[in-house]
């Protein structure tokens, strides 16, 4: 009897455990996935120099293989989390045997109830179920560990667990968070810092040295007795640790590049070659064209000239006003400073003086405007006009007035110091954009969309279509130049009417100025930028030929209007600065280039800028080794004879012409100014033979610059600013004459 009843007995508990295998092993994602998963991991963006640019990321997350990570924090996280790691199948039996006794000994004092999960219980966790808290996923948990084990080494399944883990700080895996939190690579990490990282895992946020930091201590203090009882550290190394204090060190961002706007068209083209799951999973490293140095010199420049134009136009009134009879420092640090603002300090006006305006600070200090800083700031009138001189403090601020301010100075040391003066300043309401890149191959290396990314994320160099006026003319004298006109060629600059058909009337166009040159070469022409010769000279030759140039440079595709002669077609700036750079390089067609290489996670290169093929440089160079000879694959636009006159004509309009005052850099320079009509917008395209810039400023609602505001004096200061400090500690090298070129002497008046 008592034979069957454990026959029957047994029966039953095979039966039950089928059932509950058969059961809960029902719809089981599919493991054997996790042999070749690769996590989701961010893409980084570098500098042409290798500096990091931007990083993009659904989950901040760096992917390090099991044997680069050091030993010492794999053994931290193993005796934190599972010391018997090494020896069970998947599910620690007696780990979940000692959890039990504990749980139930804590069962009525209220203690937080112990866990039994291993590294590979939470590896199945975290890649194929879902974070519920119920029997039934615990049961489909140890099922899937114990699967794991068996298709799985214990390496891959520690480097999948210490990847994938998250750890509090916006940190996925360990790298990640050895970043965030100590700003060091994983093989420099001490052991204090391996074991507040191994104690993470069971609550990030209650752990955050920042917001608990007694507990985050405890905790560190935990794992290294643990690692002490498995033998992983001795006593002495124990002591040593347990006494640190945790400080974190957030990420050094003075070595990443500040270039927002060439960092988000980067952005753009990986999303829309690679698609969004590439860019943000795919842990993908970008080698950017970006030139740091330039771009720095480039964004100095643009903000000053953009600084000074509205400078001259005038002070627009205070951020806001403020009671500063009640709790004026709560008041004034409640307020969000404006976007644009960027190193700029908000601060209240205190008093008015006769000679300054005393100030407060957001850090509750006081300093003062002096009255000699407020001589700029005449109101501001419709259509960029200005009021009165400004003769008084009381003109300009008055009580309660919030404004950004700029320190200067301060006045002594010690106790006898006088407050701080500032300067006033005002975020421009003026907008604009920079460009520069290399004319043989298109790389851009500065781009400088606007005043503020923060403030306004369209790109004024790539997204801003607009009239170039003037700055289109090279193209119609080039047409003529290909028409069998020479720089030498007469061409009347006198009035000029054309009907322009039914209901449109006259159009008739006039220069700068209303003056009229009569006969006068094209060189002549294109120096003092004369509409009207512009305007017959593409009439002669038609405009279809100009328009045609254009689209073979780029520039844009364009209806047959007379006006288009007069860069009446909407453009951009990189767009026409390319065009530019098609002519210094002897006409040669180049696409403007923000990528150089990208990578996949594993180092295989997917995409590079240069498609040349040179079998001869994967050889060792020797003294007796001759230079590899590469292939030239771009096609010519134009002649490059025809290219290099337009080239020597603008360097005419920086030595004579409306872009002399770039001449004072002494350097061999070309350009050519531009703004349309009322002054709307104001534009300077100039290059040396080997660096071409380009320079738009204008209101993104287009309105008047102003009386006079024109490309001279509105654009070319910041191309000057920007190519004095590019080409410093450059060669002075003289643009390339091509074969076919005779330089003759010519009266520049009458071409004789």
């Amino acid at each position: 009897m008592f034979s069957l009843l454990c026959i029957v007995g047994a029966l039953i508990t095979v039966f039950g455990v089928a059932w509950v295998l058969h059961h809960y092993t029902r719809g089981l994602p599919e493991y054997t996935q996790l042999e070749d998963y690769e996590p989701p991991t961010l893409t980084r963006l570098h500098a042409g120099d290798g500096r990091l640019l931007a990083e993009y990321a659904a989950e901040q997350r760096v992917f390090v293989p099991i044997e680069a990570m050091p030993k010492l924090l794999v053994n931290a996280f193993i005796a934190a989390e599972d010391k018997n790691f090494y020896r069970h199948p998947g599910i620690d039996l007696f780990g979940i045997a000692r959890a039990v006794i504990q749980n139930l000994l804590h069962a009525t004092s209220g203690k937080r109830l112990v866990g039994a999960s291993t590294i590979t219980q939470q590896v199945a966790k975290n890649f194929l179920l879902t974070n519920e808290v119920s029997i039934d996923r615990k049961i489909r948990e140890a099922i899937l560990a114990i699967r794991i084990e068996r298709t799985l080494s214990k390496e891959r399944i520690l480097e999948l667990y210490l990847n994938e883990i998250f750890l509090g700080q916006r940190s996925y895996g360990v790298a990640a968070a050895a970043m965030n939190y100590f700003d060091r690579a994983l093989s420099d990490l001490d052991l204090a810092e391996a074991a507040f990282l191994a104690g993470l895992p069971k609550a990030p946020n209650s752990y955050h040295p920042k917001r608990n930091p007694s507990a985050a201590a405890a905790r560190r203090n935990y794992v290294l007795r643990r690692m002490l009882e498995d033998g992983y550290i001795d006593s002495e190394q124990l002591w040593a640790a347990n006494g640190e204090s945790i400080e974190l060190r957030g990420r050094d961002r003075g070595e990443v590049v500040n270039a927002p706007f060439f960092a988000e068209e980067v952005r753009r083209e990986i999303s829309n070659r690679y698609g969004e799951d590439a860019l943000y999973r795919g842990g993908l490293s970008v080698r950017t064209t970006l030139d740091p140095p330039l771009q720095k010199i480039g964004s100095t420049a643009l903000r000053s000239g953009l600084i000074s134009y509205d400078r001259r136009h005038g002070w627009r009134g205070p951020i806001t006003r403020i009671n500063v009879d009640n709790n004026w420092l709560e008041q004034l640090n409640l307020l969000q400073a404006p976007a644009g603002m960027k190193e700029w300090e908000l601060s209240v006006i205190m008093e008015v003086k006769e000679n300054a305006a005393v100030i407060g600070l957001m850090d509750g200090s006081h300093g003062s405007i002096p009255l000699d800083e407020l001589l700029w700031a005449r109101a501001w009138r419709e259509d960029q006009k200005i009021g009165p001189e400004v003769r008084a403090v009381s003109q300009v601020l008055a009580r309660g007035d919030v404004v950004a301010v700029q320190s200067l100075a301060t006045t002594g040391e010690g106790e006898g110091a006088r407050p701080k003066t500032y300067s006033l300043c005002q975020i421009p309401d003026v907008e604009g954009a920079l460009v520069a890149l290399d004319p043989h191959t298109g790389r851009i290396l500065a781009m400088i969309g606007g005043w503020s990314f923060k403030e306004s994320q369209f790109n004024r160099a790539t997204q801003a279509m607009r009239q170039p006026g003037s700055a289109f003319k090279p193209f119609v004298y080039l047409a003529a130049i290909e028409a069998g006109y020479t720089p030498a060629s007469v061409v009347l600059d006198a009035p000029f009417v054309i009907d322009q058909g039914a209901d449109l009337g006259l159009w008739k166009p006039e220069n700068y100025g209303r003056e009229f040159g009569g006969p006068a070469t094209l060189r002549l022409g294109i120096e003092k930028s004369r509409n009207l010769m512009t305007v017959r000279l593409a009439n002669t030759i038609g405009i279809g030929k100009v328009i045609e140039a254009a689209s073979r440079f780029g520039i844009g595709v364009f209806e047959p209007h007379l006006s288009i002669a007069l860069g009446s077609g909407e453009t951009t700036l990189l767009r026409l600065t390319t065009a530019y750079a098609m002519l210094v390089n002897g006409g040669k067609q180049i696409s403007p280039a923000t990528l150089e290489r990208i990578q996949d996670r594993h180092g295989r290169t997917i995409t590079r800028r240069d498609k040349r093929s040179c079998s001869e440089c994967r050889g060792t160079l020797s003294a007796t080794t001759s230079m590899p000879r590469l292939i030239d694959h771009r096609e010519t636009v134009t002649d490059p004879a025809t290219a290099f006159q337009v080239t020597w004509m603008l360097k005419g309009v920086v030595e004579r012409g409306t872009g002399r005052r770039i001449r004072v850099l002494d350097r061999p320079l070309a350009g050519k100014t531009g703004t349309t009509n009322e002054s709307f917008d104001a534009w300077f395209i100039g290059f040396s033979p080997d660096l071409v810039a380009g320079v738009f400023v204008g209101f993104d609602k287009p309105r008047t610059l102003g009386l006079k505001q024109t490309g001279a004096n509105v654009a070319a200061p910041i191309f000057k600013q920007f190519m004095e400090l590019a080409i410093a500690r450059k060669p002075p090298v003289p643009f390339r004459i091509p074969r076919g070129i005779r330089m003759v002497r010519i009266d520049a008046e009458t071409g004789g």
